[in-house]
């Protein structure tokens, strides 16, 4: 660490005892602004035998309970590199030079666990419904999967997800130890659009060495210093998962990238299925090209939305417009059997041939024709002429019809055929 690097952080450290309560919400804005002292910090981090690193752990616990929002923030935003520096000297088992690393975390562990009034935090999931619309889709494009979603959604079905309360830890075992960095985890997550492109990049760097380190990729990604095996559990990579799914849409896609593979390199390893199910989703829903997003630029995540106006068109076939045409031809007369005279009706003949032979038309051998049958058509025919019958010659046409319908399927009718 250089002299002058040295020199901002020991100003940094004075001039936060002597600042007067008045002016905190001055000093936390304009402190973010600060690149030079921001990269000295992560120096004195990442230096474990450095004797600015206890009191810059202090200064920066004084930062989160202060209360203020953007003093928080600034100390969140060391919390990926704290946790690699805890971990790693956590495997070389030094564990009396992480003592105020590990004071830190337990610190804001302690703090977010519980609100305002020292009650403990239950926080709440709602599991999203894809009957809902969101930024990622519409119901109407979903088809039948969204009626019932919509159905069950009626009927408050609708899955709620808790965690908490979580106890208070006095410090940091082999059992609590990432139960309480994935909850620090998760707080980091929520506060990932306030995070400055240094912290994605720390991120995305430690994801890649904690999942790695003592395995054969080390060797490939050229990482040096700890070589023993970090152990990981699997609630926690889902959470750096989160991390680095954001990190991938602002500005930081080769990193993110080399990060995800690493996970899924190391969840294999272990047969996590979770964290494998995550990171696979994230891959095959990444575009295909690098994002060119610039870092200055708005943050957000590109999606295609279905448009609002509806697609489907006036001339659809539809059962209502099915149903209509069907009333409609009903009720047309026939004009083919209508004579240029009026009030007479003809009724055409029926020419039953092959009486005797075989019908090819519905592949059944044809059955003979019997007098009586015979005898019943011509008495059809000589009712339909009946002048007194002429308001009833649509009936007849389909009693007509229906006897043509018997012969041609091979029905043998009965002596008196019942209409």
């Amino acid at each position: 660490m250089f002299t002058s690097e040295k020199g901002v952080v020991e100003e940094w450290l004075s001039e936060f005892k002597t600042l007067p309560e008045t002016s905190l919400s001055n000093y936390a804005t304009n402190l973010k602004d600060k690149s030079s002292l921001v990269s000295s910090l992560y120096k004195v981090i990442q230096e474990p035998q450095s004797e600015l690193l206890e009191p810059v752990c202090h200064q920066l616990f004084e930062f989160y309970r202060s209360g203020e929002e953007q003093l928080l923030r600034f100390t969140l935003q060391f919390l990926p590199e704290l946790i690699w520096c805890y971990l790693a000297v956590s495997a070389s088992r030094n564990v009396h030079s992480s003592g105020c690393i590990e004071a830190l975390l337990l610190g804001v562990y302690n703090l977010e666990i519980v609100d305002k009034q020292g009650h403990s935090k239950v926080l709440s999931f709602t599991i999203p419904s894809l009957s809902k619309p969101s930024v990622y889709h519409e119901p109407s494009s979903i088809g039948s999967m969204a009626l019932t979603e919509s159905a069950l959604s009626q009927h408050g079905l609708s899955k709620v997800v808790y965690s908490g309360p979580h106890p208070q830890r006095e410090m940091l075992t082999a059992q609590n130890r990432f139960e309480v960095l994935t909850f620090l985890l998760l707080c980091y997550n929520a506060a990932l659009t306030y995070m400055p492109s240094v912290s994605l990049q720390s991120l995305c760097q430690i994801c890649s060495r904690i999942c790695v380190c003592g395995y054969p990729r080390q060797h490939v990604r050229k990482y040096k210093g700890i070589s023993s095996r970090i152990p990981v559990s699997s609630g926690f990579m889902v959470q750096m998962l989160t991390g680095i799914y954001f990190a991938f849409y602002n500005g930081e896609w080769d990193l993110a990238q080399k990060a995800l593979d690493d996970i899924i390199y190391r969840a294999q390893l272990e047969l996590y299925p979770e964290p494998l199910l995550v990171a696979n989703a994230i891959k095959a829903s990444l575009p295909h090209g690098a994002m060119k997003s610039s870092k200055e630029g708005t943050r957000c995540i590109q999606v295609e939305i279905t448009p609002t106006s509806s697609r489907i068109s006036r001339n659809a076939v539809t059962s209502m417009s099915i149903r209509g045409h069907r009333w409609k031809r009903h009720e047309q007369p026939d004009n083919s059997n209508d004579t240029s005279e009026l009030g007479i009706l003809v009724i055409p003949e029926i020419s039953v041939t092959n009486v005797a032979g075989e019908r090819t038309g519905n592949g059944e051998k044809g059955r003979t024709l019997g007098d009586i049958d015979a005898q019943h058509i011509q008495g059809v025919q000589e009712t339909a002429t009946d002048p007194r019958t002429e308001s009833k010659g649509l009936p007849e046409i389909r009693r007509q019809k229906s006897v043509r319908k018997m012969m041609e399927d091979g029905i043998n009718s009965p002596g008196r055929v019942q209409f």
